[in-house]
């Protein structure tokens, strides 16, 4: 008995979107709800503050559903609890607060508020690099934010760049802030160093990222240059870099503040930095 083989056997499969022909990413992109990892270290508030950040940049107008945020003991024990009052107006009555012993309570709270549509977005800070938290773990999470709509953007102090399924994989960095046109010795807007180094969707690319007009805005990451002399004039590089002076007090929508024990200690200083206040 002769079997024919269809021609479809023989035709060559498609072939993936080349890196060059994928749309570079921008603030305002918005599309579907996404997991995101946010890599940053645990002695300064750039992750939690930036995951905030890229949430409401990708939020729908109008939005008034609460939200989650999840840290797990050693998160808590190195970055502090969220502190209401320094986040922006229109989330402080909404935040849903878990704080968990382990990691493994962490992330079954995570993915219980990825199955609920009445929260906007997730929020989680699990410290370096738990067993729980390995690819399957990661991959429960992709699947539950397809599912079921609800943005999770996972922040991980002082961890390893491990195989994950996340949809966005970021590392962020404190940058200087710019002097405010009116007042230079003001403190500026918060600002990071941003770089997209896995993207389903988009070609890598590192930025500094600022707030401006409570948007989010981007601008090429330049090693001497706009940054560098902002630095040099905000006074920082009197304290030294990493060890900026204390901020003069709080002046940006997107600044979300940590209260830790006996202290209170700002996400994102306006220097970019955790700063005690």
């Amino acid at each position: 008995m002769t079997v024919i083989t269809p021609l479809a056997a023989f035709a060559r499969p498609r072939s993936l979107p080349r890196r060059e022909a994928l749309p570079h990413w921008r603030p305002g992109l918005g599309g579907a709800a996404l997991h995101g990892e946010v890599f940053a270290p645990a002695g300064e508030g750039s992750g939690a503050a930036l995951a905030l950040a890229l949430a409401l940049d990708a939020r729908q107008t109008g939005e008034e559903r609460g939200w989650l945020w999840v840290q797990d003991a050693r998160a808590i024990r190195l970055g502090g609890r969220p502190y209401q009052p320094g986040l922006p107006p229109a989330l402080r009555h909404r935040l849903i607060h878990v704080a968990t012993r382990t990691p493994e309570d962490a992330l079954f709270a995570l993915e219980e508020g990825l199955r609920c549509r009445d929260l906007a977005f997730v929020i989680g800070e699990i410290a370096g690099n738990p067993k729980a938290l390995g690819f399957t773990a990661a991959r429960r999470f992709s699947l539950a934010v397809e599912r079921h709509g609800v943005p999770l953007w996972l922040v991980r102090l002082d961890a390893e760049r491990a195989l994950s399924s996340a949809r966005q994989r970021w590392e962020a960095r404190a940058a200087p802030s710019l002097p405010p046109r009116w007042n230079p010795a003001a403190p500026g807007a918060p600002a990071w160093q941003a770089e997209l180094f896995r993207a389903r969707a988009h070609p890598p690319g590192k930025w500094v990222l600022r707030e401006k007009g409570r948007q989010l805005v981007h601008g090429p990451l330049s090693d001497r240059g706009e940054d560098t002399q902002a630095w040099l004039r905000s006074g920082l590089a009197e304290g030294g870099e990493g060890h900026p002076p204390v901020p003069r007090g709080p002046s940006a929508p997107l600044q979300a503040t940590l209260a830790p024990a006996g202290a209170s200690c700002a996400i994102l200083s306006p220097i970019g930095e955790r700063a005690s206040a």
